[in-house]
C-alpha cells in the first residue's frame, strides 16, 4: 500500500475544525465497535444512524478515507463496506472466506462508476489468474474516467491506489475513432454538454494521459467532433453487431490501445 498522506491540524478556537474532529472520534467509536462485534457496516448504514450529525453522506465518506488513511489501513479493515455497484459475469466460480461459492455464469454488465468492492475483485483476477483485462466503456468523458479508475485509481482513494489499480488494463472500446470507422449513423449519437466537455477537459489535464498517447488521439478525436456514443449505438448496425462482429474482431485482431 502506498500512502501520500498530508499533515492536518484541528485548531480548538474554529469551530468548523472542532465538528470535523467530533465527526472523527464519532466513526472511530463506530469502527470501534464493528471490529470488536466482528460485524459489517456499509458506509450508507453509518450515515443512516445520524443523517442530522453527518449532514451528507459526501462529509461521512471524506472522513473514513482520512480515518483510513490515518490508520493506513485499507478501508475493509475498517469493517466499513460501500453499497454494490459492480456485477460480475463469466465463466467463472470463486469461493467466498465462509466457504459460499459464488457462480458468475450469469447475464449481467457493469454499472457506473466502480466502488471498491468492484475494483479489489477485477484486481484479483488479474493477480490470480494473470489474464488480460479490457475495458469496455461508452465512447464519452464519463466511460473514458471510469476506465482512468481501474487503471491508475481514484483521487478519493489514493492512498490506496497500490491494491486497487489493474495497470495493464486496455481500451478495447468504444472508441470515439470506431464512431467514424464503422459509419456509426449520427442520429443515435450524442452532442458533448457542457459538463461533458468540462470533464474532457479536466481529463485531458491529467499526468497520466501524457503517457497514453493513443488514448488522448482519441479524446482530441472526440473534442473534435463534439459527440459521444452509448456502446448500445452499435446496435443501429445490427441488433447483434457489438457481440458477433465487434468484439470478436477487436480480440481477434488486437484492436485496443
Amino acid at each position: 500500500m502506498v500512502f501520500d498522506c498530508t499533515v492536518t491540524k484541528v485548531k480548538c478556537e474554529n469551530l468548523k475544525s472542532m465538528q470535523r474532529f467530533a465527526l472523527i472520534l464519532k466513526i472511530l467509536s463506530m469502527i470501534y465497535k464493528l471490529v470488536q462485534s466482528n460485524t459489517y457496516a456499509t458506509k450508507r448504514d453509518l450515515f443512516y444512524s445520524d443523517t442530522q450529525v453527518f449532514g451528507s453522506q459526501s462529509v461521512l465518506d471524506a472522513i473514513i478515507n482520512d480515518i483510513s488513511c490515518l490508520l493506513k489501513v485499507p478501508r475493509r479493515y475498517l469493517h466499513i463496506l460501500s453499497t454494490a455497484r459492480g456485477y460480475i459475469a463469466g465463466d467463472l466460480y470463486y469461493t467466498e472466506e465462509d466457504g459460499t461459492r459464488v457462480n458468475c455464469s450469469c447475464n449481467s454488465t457493469g454499472k457506473g462508476v466502480p466502488d471498491l468492492n468492484t475494483r479489489l475483485m477485477v484486481r484479483k483476477l488479474w493477480d490470480t489468474l494473470h489474464i488480460p483485462v479490457f475495458a469496455l466503456v461508452d465512447a464519452d468523458p464519463y466511460g473514458i474516467e471510469i476506465m482512468c479508475i481501474y487503471k491508475y485509481g481514484s483521487m478519493s482513494m489514493s492512498f490506496e491506489a497500490h491494491n486497487l489499480t489493474v495497470p495493464i488494463i486496455r481500451w478495447l472500446g468504444l472508441l470515439p475513432s470506431d464512431i467514424q470507422r464503422l459509419n456509426v449513423p449520427k442520429e443515435v449519437l450524442i452532442p458533448l454538454n457542457k459538463r461533458d466537455i468540462s470533464k474532457l477537459t479536466i481529463l485531458q489535464k491529467r499526468p497520466f494521459i501524457d503517457w497514453q498517447p493513443q488514448w488522448k488521439n482519441e479524446m482530441e478525436i472526440m473534442e473534435k467532433c463534439k459527440m459521444k456514443a452509448e456502446i448500445q449505438a452499435l446496435a443501429s448496425i445490427s441488433s447483434d453487431y457489438l457481440t458477433r462482429v465487434y468484439l470478436p474482431n477487436k480480440i481477434k485482431f488486437g484492436g485496443w490501445i
